[in-house]
C-alpha cells in the first residue's frame, strides 16, 4: 500500500514521499511468482522497458534464491518495493539462523549486479539479512 495512502494523504494529492509497497509472504519458493507478479506490475507503472521489467523480476528472484536457505523456520519473507519516477528500489529481507549475508564473489551475485544496476546486502542485530536491489529506467541515468 502506497505510504502517502497510510500517512493519510489522498493517493490523487502530490507528495514529496516514495510510493511504496510492502508484501509478506511464507519463506517457500512456491510464492516467488507472487513477487515476480508483483514486480513487473509495479516496474510496468514507472514505464521501465520490457527488457527491464523482465531483468528485474529475474533478480528479485534470484535475491530470494540467495536468501531463502538460510531462513529460520516458519520466517516470512518481506519484499519493500521504493517506486520514484526514475527509480525502483527492492528490498528483500528475511530473519536467518546465522545472519550471515550472501557472498559477494559468487556467480549468483554477479548475475543480481549485472540485471539489477545497483545491489548491496546487509543484516541486522535479529539475524535478519536484506539485499536490496536498485535499477534506474533507461535514459534516467546509469542502468
Amino acid at each position: 500500500m502506497s505510504e502517502r495512502l497510510m500517512s493519510g494523504v489522498p493517493a490523487d494529492q502530490p507528495s514529496t514521499a516514495e510510493d511504496a509497497v510492502e508484501i509478506k509472504l511464507p519463506a517457500d519458493s512456491a510464492y516467488l511468482s507472487v513477487l515476480r507478479t508483483a514486480t513487473a506490475g509495479l516496474a510496468a507503472r514507472l514505464d521501465f522497458t520490457l527488457d527491464e521489467i523482465e531483468d528485474l523480476r529475474i533478480a528479485v528472484d534470484e535475491a530470494c534464491a540467495m536468501l531463502l536457505p538460510h531462513a529460520i523456520e516458519m520466517a516470512a519473507l518481506t519484499c519493500r518495493f521504493q517506486l520514484s519516477p526514475e527509480t525502483l528500489e527492492v528490498t528483500v529481507t528475511i530473519p536467518t539462523t546465522r545472519g550471515q549475508e550472501p557472498e559477494r564473489d559468487t556467480f549468483s551475485w554477479t548475475v543480481l549486479s549485472a540485471l539489477a544496476g545497483e545491489v548491496d546486502t546487509g543484516h541486522d542485530d535479529d539475524r535478519q539479512v536484506w539485499i536490496r536491489l536498485r535499477k534506474r529506467r533507461s535514459g534516467a541515468g546509469s542502468a
